[in-house]
């Protein structure tokens, strides 16, 4: 059982995932789940792009593309992310790229143990349990966030 990094785009090298497999296991383990197979692909948006296309029907641009393999209580999955779309998000919010990302990323893993984000209801939720789970990370690893 593991959680895997890696990409397809040559502009972006994900780094401190030792941190990221920590906290994201944490956020899994205070959900009452076990980590199964998670694997992050970071791509670029026009990846993104057909990989929506094809595997949504939808022809926009996403941040995320989220493929659930959960089973019980293994989380298991495949996480698409554009890195495009992490950086463009990242400038207009004003925070660090590596926030944004630690957001998305845990996006992810939070569609995995079932949170949607389709309705309003849904979506404000699910921005209560980024933000829960970026306070975790700031816990675990002592570090202040900007406000």
């Amino acid at each position: 059982m593991s959680i895997r990094f890696s990409s397809q785009t040559e502009k972006f090298e994900p780094h401190d995932t030792e941190r990221l497999r920590l906290w994201l296991t944490e956020v899994i383990k205070r959900h009452g789940k076990s980590v199964g197979n998670i694997n992050y692909l970071f791509s670029d948006d026009e990846q993104m792009l057909q990989a929506n296309i094809r595997y949504l029907n939808h022809d926009t641009y996403t941040d995320i593309i989220t493929f659930d393999y959960v089973s019980g209580g293994l989380v298991s999955g495949d996480i698409l992310v554009s890195i495009d779309r992490v950086g463009e998000n990242a400038m207009k919010y004003s925070v660090s790229l590596d926030e944004e990302l630690r957001r998305v990323v845990v996006h992810g893993v939070l569609h995995l143990l079932g949170q949607g984000d389709k309705t309003d209801v849904e979506a404000a939720k699910m921005r209560r349990r980024e933000a829960d789970a970026l306070a975790l990370w700031d816990e675990l690893f002592h570090e202040e966030r900007m406000s």
